[in-house]
């Protein structure tokens, strides 16, 4: 009887040695990655984002129960702001979002789900840390991995168990930057200006603005496709087709000045200061009088509507309500299924922020308005990392790049006497609107992150900020580049450093299988131990089995 149960409890030790060592990974097995921390700064005295930076914890799924102290790993389609919250709740140490590296693969609804998720969150304030990574094998194994382990919390508590102590896999996330987050506010904010100059005597200005920054959860991940890259796109196509109209003195009916803005995610900080120093500071300006109207470019590449924002509603007779019936007939001629429609807001001083580019202008009585496809100057398309080329419509930036365009020449050249929109068509043939040229600049905006806090840190932004100069100097007169450095005793915003941290992530077992293994080598030494104080009754057994078989 004896000699039996020591039979199946070798036989168990073995199992549990040979599930130990099919289950075992290396302890030394770690990976290191590259991960973009959630956006933290100082607005208006305000903080937003996240102001923690370090992580030392296990990796939990977003679907385990108990969050607390660990690493909580989230897909694109998982994050939400429920469970945001819930994390932060449970006061978890981390979450890490895996950002898909084809964002097109992305099903539409959950694109808009996880964006609005994303501005939900980029307007609260968290010490969590929250990084993203881009997708890739080894950590789309680690999440399928903590996935499963939160599937068996289903199972009994005997299996559960059983897995964490034997099979399970641990992933221990470290950042390894110890360093505290130190900020900076010496950013330089550029704003480029460029004009084409009108013919006779004190002609009219109008101004054709866009704000060329991106924003997102994730500055080095905020690439900004329709926000703001289809406004900048769309400006420059102008520049270059109106350069062609201009070279004639005949045609120069107006002044038109071009300006591309920096600053424009973060209250339109570069706008703010080149309206301050035109108006104040500068002796001429053709912002001090006679401004016809300034006309802001904003998030122009899908949908078929076109929202003009105005603060005060335009009264007739004025030369931007004569623009917006030019912009509507347009419209109704040659593009009937696209919906038109005028957004009235009244700027609240109340807030620190105002919502469009436009409102800078308007404080100052000059008369403005933005175009948008968006009707809501807080949706979520204005600052997303989803926010890249995959989801662009070239055509439909085309399309709108050519209502604006007429409108801006029937309006010029009082046009609509002559004929309907439809009939006279100045931009077609060699006048067109290119598409690879529009492809192509839609491409270098979107081949860097242009986060205001980078553009004048990197090499490659800085270069971008540059090219964006060339192309206003190849092709206006006038071209100035305004660099406003802000005030460091009252700065008006503040950014944070350590936005992209090496990550390790290391595979290691859970501390219940050292106390399972522990027990394992102690019973193998019991065993031996009782075995070899019981050498002679063993041995006297054996030998009576084997005499009475040779009998």
């Amino acid at each position: 009887m004896l000699h039996r149960e020591l039979c199946v409890v070798a036989v168990l030790l073995l199992l549990c040695v040979h599930g130990l060592h099919a289950s075992a990974l290396p302890a030394v097995s770690s990976y290191e990655f590259r991960a973009y921390r959630m956006q933290q700064y100082s607005l208006a005295q305000q903080m937003h984002g996240c102001r923690g930076a370090i992580v030392v914890a296990e990796a939990r799924s977003a679907d385990e129960p108990v969050l607390t102290r660990r690493c909580v790993i989230m897909k694109v389609m998982d994050f939400t702001t429920e469970k945001f919250m819930e994390a932060q709740r449970q006061n978890a140490a981390a979450i890490l979002l895996l950002l898909p590296k084809n964002i097109s693969s992305i099903p539409h609804d959950s694109i808009q789900f996880f964006m609005v998720s994303e501005s939900a969150v980029l307007l609260k304030e968290t010490l969590m840390p929250v990084y993203v990574a881009p997708e890739d094998e080894q950590l789309l194994c680690m999440y399928e991995e903590v996935k499963q382990a939160a599937a068996t919390r289903t199972s009994s508590v005997f299996i559960r168990v059983l897995r964490s102590m034997v099979t399970a896999t641990a992933f221990q996330i470290l950042v390894s930057n110890n360093t505290p987050i130190k900020a900076f506010n010496d950013n330089a904010v550029v704003t480029l200006e460029g004009v084409l100059a009108g013919a006779g005597e004190d002609p009219p200005t109008i101004v054709i603005t866009a704000h060329y920054d991106s924003y997102g959860l994730a500055p080095w991940l905020s690439y900004g496709a329709d926000s703001n890259g289809s406004g900048v796109t769309i400006l420059l196509e102008l520049v270059r087709l109106f350069q062609k109209l201009y070279r004639s003195p005949s045609t120069r009916p107006y002044h038109l000045m071009f300006s591309l803005t920096g600053g424009g995610k973060y209250n339109f900080l570069g706008t703010k200061r080149w309206i301050e120093e035109n108006l104040d500071h500068a002796e001429s300006s053709l912002l001090h009088d006679n401004v016809a109207f300034v006309l802001c470019l904003d998030t122009l590449a899908n949908n078929d509507e076109l929202y003009m924002h105005v603060s005060r509603p335009p009264k007739p007779d004025t030369p931007m309500h004569a623009f917006i019936q030019q912009l509507e007939e347009v419209v109704s001629s040659r593009f009937p299924w696209v919906k038109v429609g005028l957004v009235h807001k009244k700027i609240n001083l109340v807030e620190s922020a105002v919502a469009w580019e436009h409102e800078r202008y308007s404080l100052r009585r000059i008369p403005s308005f933005t175009l948008s496809h968006l009707e809501d100057p807080k949706s979520e398309l204005r600052g997303s990392i989803l926010d890249t080329m995959s989801q662009v419509d070239l055509r439909k930036l085309k399309r709108n790049g050519i209502i604006i365009a007429e409108a801006l020449a029937h309006y010029m050249y009082n046009l609509s006497d002559k004929g309907s929109p439809k009939d006279i068509q100045l931009f077609k043939g060699q006048m067109d609107f290119y598409d690879s040229r529009i492809s192509n600049l839609m491409s270098v905006l979107t081949s860097v992150p242009r986060a205001t806090q980078l553009l004048d840190k990197e090499p490659g932004h800085v270069l971008l900020v540059n090219s964006l100069e060339q192309e206003f100097k190849h092709y206006l007169q006038q071209v100035h580049k305004h660099t406003f450095r802000q005030d460091k005793r009252d700065p008006d915003i503040t950014f944070y450093d350590q936005m992209n941290q090496p990550i390790v992530m290391y595979r290691v077992k859970p501390a219940a299988f050292d106390l399972f293994l522990g027990g394992c080598i102690a019973a193998y030494l019991g065993i031996i131990y009782y075995a070899i104080q019981n050498f002679g009754f063993f041995y006297t057994k054996l030998k009576a089995a084997v005499k009475s078989k040779q009998q």
